[in-house]
């Protein structure tokens, strides 16, 4: 209920206490190099080199770790941070830690054949084929090489979603490869006691992380609450919502404005998880989905069949009602990203009424649906039926996106910030939340700067792979 300002605090220091736990553990990786001997190790032939790769490995290792646990879908990061933060960061420091590891490479190869007065091309060989784990972790390595390699965006931009998914698990196999050489023989994982459990108690955490978040968890909750499909109904052109039954819906702790990962069994590319939104507020035996078929995977939802068993892992994201500071609010959508402010606004215009601006009252909401023309309207009767019931204003923007126009549409030229304005003139004591292509929210966040409203009062979630 707004305004949760006690989780509000919390969330604030589980993120503090979660960032300087970040920043202890990798001081403690570099304070057990140092005391290995991590300096004196510079001197003698190959010393600086056999160095710099040790510590670059150590610092690849930790962040090789911190990243899979950055998508382990642990609950309470994903509720500080959300689900679109906690990608970018995992984007980042898997960058990092696969730079480090080649350094890492490089530099231990050409230090050890300098120690021992050989060619680079013998160490190597000698490496990977007569010191423990390294077959392994020759084939981690390549595994990882394969998830970077189409996780760069112009890679990724020519991969079908199924495809990238599947290379993309490869990083889980390539973590459990490439590690276990140093776990088993690693000076510095078993020089002292220290040491050793943290090693071996940060793999275990990630391990166990990612096997009760990733895979128990969402089958013990899909078995709870049973969830099935009950109907597919067309809502628009290429647009249709999966109507879901199942036992304590209202349980599944899932609120309007948050996703899920949705498997649909008994289908081709079953194994494959969808992040969709629910498209109204759940109740005790029903939830719904609204999705656009742009793909193979997406079109094949649409022929679903009722009976299908479906596979639930989250609720995820952090664009539910009880984040916002103030009491009404503005919902800015682009296309199919109105399912989000669909059950955002049923859940807000149902709240009871609070103190603010204008006074003692229920919460005012406005919409705006940017849209290309009037058939890509969604839920105009149950807008209209929710517009009944409370404080909610419905504009549609329709037309297509020019110059002149911006984000807004339409042919002629207009000032954004304006028309915003015009139909939201309270805009300042609005909370405002925006859903709709990655590109398109940078464009109306500029206009929101623009006109004054802080960051804090914008909430925005991408969900794009």
């Amino acid at each position: 209920m707004f305004p949760d300002l006690a989780g509000r605090r919390r969330r604030r220091m589980t993120a503090r206490l979660v960032v300087a736990a970040f920043f202890a553990g990798l001081a403690l990786v570099v304070g057990l190099w140092l005391t290995g001997g991590g300096l004196r190790g510079f001197a003698g032939v190959g010393g600086p080199a056999t160095e710099i790769g040790r510590l670059s490995g150590l610092v690849a290792s930790y962040l090789l770790l911190i990243q899979v646990l950055l998508m382990a879908r642990i609950p309470w990061l994903e509720r500080i941070w959300g689900h679109d933060v906690l990608a970018r960061q995992h984007r980042l420091v898997g960058f990092l830690s696969f730079d480090l590891m080649l350094v890492h490479i490089v530099a231990i190869t050409l230090g050890y054949a300098a120690a021992a007065n050989s060619g680079v091309l013998h160490e190597i060989w000698l490496l990977v084929t007569v010191y423990p784990g390294m077959l392994l972790a020759t084939a981690g390595t390549a595994a990882l090489v394969a998830v970077v390699v189409t996780s760069i965006r112009a890679s990724r931009r020519r991969m079908r979603y199924e495809s990238w998914h599947l290379i993309h698990l490869y990083a889980y196999l390539g973590v459990a490869l490439a590690l276990p050489h140093q776990l088993w023989t690693g000076g510095d994982f078993t020089a002292s006691p220290v040491a050793t459990v943290f090693w071996w108690g940060l793999w275990a955490a990630t391990a166990a992380a990612v096997l009760l978040w990733r895979v128990v968890t969402p089958l013990v909750r899909s078995a709870r609450h049973r969830i099935k499909v009950l109907a597919v109904v067309p809502e628009a052109r290429g647009v249709v919502s999966i109507v879901m039954s199942g036992n304590r819906l209202d349980k599944l702790g899932l609120q309007a404005g948050q996703f899920c990962q949705w498997r649909f069994l008994g289908r081709p590319g079953w194994t494959r998880a969808h992040p969709f939104t629910v498209s109204a507020v759940p109740t005790r035996d029903r939830l719904r989905i609204t999705i656009r078929a742009t793909g193979d995977g997406t079109r094949s939802l649409t022929a679903l069949k009722p009976g299908t068993t479906v596979v639930v892992e989250g609720p995820y994201g952090v664009m539910n009602a009880d984040r916002r500071e103030h009491r009404d609010v503005l919902l800015i959508a682009a296309g199919v990203g109105v399912t989000t402010m669909r059950g955002l606004a049923e859940a807000i215009i149902a709240e009871p009424p609070s103190n603010g601006p204008g006074g003692y009252r229920r919460p005012s909401v406005v919409l705006l649906h940017r849209i290309h023309s009037q058939p890509d309207t969604l839920f105009a009767a149950e807008f209209g039926h929710l517009a009944g019931v409370g404080d909610l204003r419905v504009h549609a923007l329709p037309g297509r996106r020019s110059a002149s126009s911006a984000w807004w549409g339409g042919s002629r030229r207009i000032d954004p910030g304006t028309e915003l304005r015009r139909l939201a003139p309270d805009l300042d004591d609005r909370e405002v939340y925006l859903c709709g292509p990655a590109a398109w929210m940078t464009q109306v966040q500029h206009t929101l700067r623009e006109q004054g409203v802080p960051k804090t009062a914008v909430h925005a979630e991408e969900f794009s792979w």
